[in-house]
C-alpha cells in the first residue's frame, strides 16, 4: 500500500553510515568514510545520493541514520532535512547487527507495526525506478511475515561480493518475483563465481534486508539473545533521559558481528527470507576498481580523473586518477593504473591489485602509523 505522496505505509529506511571504506584508502579515512565522498561525479556525497533514492520511498521525516559519534556533524551537513529524533550515534563500531538492530528496537517502540528497511549509505545505484519496484516486492514480503533481501543479478563472476543461492519461486500477494533463498554464500574465487553465474541460480548478496521490525528482531535473537537483551535495553531508554547512561553501560559489551550471520544466514536456514531479485543498475564501490569501471561505462580504453582541481597529463593510458593535492599527475603508457593522491598520503597500484589495498592499512594500523588512517 501507498500514500498519496507515493511513499510506502508504515514503512522506514534506516540508512547505516559507517565503516571506513579501508580499500578506497588513502582517499577513505576514519574521519572522511567512503559515504561523504562523492565517488561518481553527481556533485553530491554518497549519503546525499541514497538520501535521494530513498525519500520517494519513506518521506524525509521517515528516514533514520544510524552513524558514529564523530561523524555527527558531516552527515547533518550533508542532510539538513535529517530529523534531530532519527539520528541515532553510536560511541563505538559494533558491525550491522547492533546498528541495524538498534535502529528497529527504536522503532519498534515508537511505532509497533513499522516495516524497516535497510540501505547501505556507501552503495551507488542510478536506476530508481527499478530499485522502487524491488522495494515495492520486498515490503509485501516483509507484510507476509517474511525477511526479504534484495539480490543483484550478476553482470560478471565479481569474487569483491558474497553470494545467494536461490531456490524456487514463492506465492506471495506483491511480489511476484520472490523467491527462496536457500544459502547465503561468501565472497569466492574466480572460478567458483564463474560457475555460480553461469549456473544462474546465484545472485549477488547487495546487502539491503525489509522486514517488519519484530520479526527481524525475533530472528536476531534467537542467534543471539544477549545482543537482543542489549539492544532492547537501549531502546526502552532512547526517547528519554536515561540514554547517554544507558548507551554508556550497554554499548561497549554489544557483540560486534554483521548482520548476515546474525539475520539474514539463520532466516534462510530456517525458510524465513525471500530474495527479490533486483536487475537495476548496482556497485558498493568497494575498490578502486569499481571506481574506475563506474566512470568508464565498461570501456577498457579510458582513464577516469576525479577531483576537484585534478591537475593530470595522460598519454596511452587507462585506469583511475584521484587527486586532491593539486600537484601536475603525469602517466605515460601505463594501463589499468590507480592513483591516489592526496595532501599526506599516495597510492599507486593497479585494479588488478585493487582489493589489496585494505592490507596496506592493517599495515599501517600495526606499525602505529595512525596519524594517516
Amino acid at each position: 500500500m501507498t500514500h498519496k505522496t507515493g511513499t510506502f505505509e508504515n514503512f522506514y529506511s534506516v540508512i547505516p553510515a559507517g565503516g571506513i571504506g579501508s580499500r578506497l584508502w588513502p582517499l577513505s579515512r576514519a574521519d572522511a568514510p567512503k559515504f561523504l565522498h562523492d565517488l561518481t561525479g553527481s556533485g553530491q556525497t554518497l549519503l546525499r545520493d541514497t538520501w535521494d533514492r530513498l525519500v520517494p520511498l519513506s518521506g524525509p521525516d521517515r528516514i533514520m541514520v544510524v552513524t558514529g559519534r564523530a561523524h555527527r556533524a558531516a552527515v547533518e551537513v550533508q542532510l539538513p532535512e535529517l530529523v534531530d529524533t532519527n539520528v541515532v550515534l553510536e560511541s563505538e563500531p559494533k558491525e550491522s547487527s547492533a546498528a541495524i538492530g538498534l535502529a528497529a528496537a527504536i522503532l519498534l517502540n515508537r511505532e509497533p507495526d513499522v516495516i524497516i528497511g535497510s540501505f547501505a549509505a556507501d552503495h551507488v545505484i542510478r536506476d530508481s525506478r527499478g530499485f522502487r519496484r524491488a522495494v515495492s516486492e520486498s515490503i509485501a514480503a516483509a507484510r507476509a511475515g517474511y525477511i526479504a533481501a534484495i539480490g543483484i543479478t550478476p553482470t560478471e563472476p565479481a569474487v569483491g561480493f558474497g553470494y545467494i543461492r536461490c531456490a524456487g519461486r514463492m506465492a506471495i500477494d506483491g511480489a511476484p518475483n520472490a523467491v527462496s533463498a536457500s544459502s547465503f554464500v561468501e565472497k569466492p574465487d574466480l572460478a567458483t563465481a564463474e560457475s555460480y553465474v553461469a549456473s544462474g541460480d546465484y545472485l549477488w548478496n547487495g546487502g539491503m534486508f525489509i522486514a517488519r521490525a519484530d520479526v527481524l528482531l525475533k530472528q536476531l535473537g534467537e542467534s543471539d539473545p544477549a545482543l537482543l537483551e542489549g539492544l532492547t535495553e537501549l531502546a526502552r531508554a532512547w526517547d528519554t533521559p536515561r540514554r547517554g547512561a544507558v548507551v554508556d553501560k550497554v554499548w561497549p559489551g554489544l557483540t560486534k558481528i554483521a548482520i548476515d550471520y546474525t539475520v539474514a544466514e539463520p532466516a534462510a536456514t530456517a525458510g524465513r527470507l525471500v530474495v527479490i531479485p533486483g536487475d537495476f543498475d548496482w556497485d558498493d564501490v568497494g575498490d578502486f576498481a569499481s571506481i574506475a569501471k563506474l566512470h568508464s561505462g565498461g570501456r577498457k580504453s579510458d582513464l577516469a580523473i576525479l577531483g576537484e582541481n585534478a591537475r593530470v597529463l595522460a598519454d596511452a593510458s587507462t585506469g583511475v586518477v584521484i587527486s586532491q593535492s593539486g600537484r601536475l599527475i603525469s602517466l605515460i603508457g601505463v594501463t589499468d593504473i590507480v592513483v591516489v593522491d592526496t595532501p599526506d598520503a599516495l597510492l599507486v597500484t593497479t585494479t588488478a591489485n585493487a582489493q589489496r589495498v585494505k592490507s596496506v592499512v592493517d599495515a599501517l594500523k600495526l606499525s602505529g602509523r595512525n596519524d594517516v588512517l
